[in-house]
């Protein structure tokens, strides 16, 4: 009686799950190529290869004295326009506490100070902005948490405006991905939720994880199917293989 319910029961998870070989290559969760998006020439590096970084970290800057002091005059040209705005309203507001007395063209003058002082603020705002924008671009921040793994760059450097390059290449530290890839003709047995036991080239241990993201699109060139799985720890670059478990039944 055991031998038959075991046999059925080897039967059953025959019919509902199957087993899928995959190879994988680890990847980073999130990596990004930084570029200037001015020229100029590089004043400052901050950081260097296997430099661990902060979002919003100072990576490297060009020279910018020239944009600092056009910030700066933007800038007092903006309080010199908060001023003249504060002094046209309050005559416009004397002046509209007698309106009915004084002559009407005399009024509209005021009026029209009043008015270009508002006009004179956003434009000054704006020119600010603007500054801020420029020396902001003699800039590289560090996008997200992260690890800088290449760097193409040094104090002295020339960056054209006409040929801008990568100066440096930053990836996730802690978090990677394990970009499987499988048989095309599996196409509708691999689901998200799906989970998968693997191991990394070098490495015994037999890992287990689960399928977050299956790609909508076959490989033409090599008949491949590909699908990520989120993991940690594991240095960039290596692969290993592994199986994917689906369940058939869904």
């Amino acid at each position: 009686m055991r031998k038959i319910l075991l046999h059925v029961m080897l039967l059953t998870l025959s019919l509902s799950a199957s087993d899928i070989y995959a190879t994988f290559n680890i990847e980073a969760l999130r990596s990004a190529n930084l570029a200037f998006y001015s020229g100029g020439i590089v004043k400052k590096v901050y950081v260097d290869v296997s430099s661990l970084v902060k979002k919003g970290e100072k990576l490297v800057e060009l020279q910018n004295d020239d944009l600092k002091a056009s910030l700066a005059m933007a800038q007092a040209s903006l309080e010199n326009a908060k001023i003249s705005l504060k002094f046209a309203k309050k005559d416009y507001e004397r002046q509209l506490l007698i309106k009915d007395l004084i002559d009407e063209a005399k009024f509209d003058k005021y009026l029209l100070a009043f008015e270009k002082s508002k006009v004179a603020l956003k434009q000054a705002q704006a020119k600010l902005a603007y500054q801020q924008s420029l020396l902001e671009r003699s800039y590289i921040f560090a996008p997200f948490d992260g690890v800088i793994v290449e760097k193409d760059v040094e104090v002295g450097d020339v960056v054209s405006g006409m040929m801008l390059r990568t100066v440096f290449k930053i990836q996730s530290v802690n978090a990677q991905k394990l970009l499987f890839e499988y048989d095309q003709k599996y196409w509708k047995s691999v689901k998200v939720g799906d989970k998968v036991t693997y191991s990394v080239n070098g490495d015994t241990t037999l890992y287990k994880g689960e399928i977050s993201k299956v790609y909508p699109l076959a490989n033409s060139d090599n008949r491949k199917i590909k699908a990520e799985v989120k993991a940690k720890g594991f240095i960039v670059g290596l692969f290993g293989d592994g199986t994917i478990i689906t369940d058939t039944t869904k």
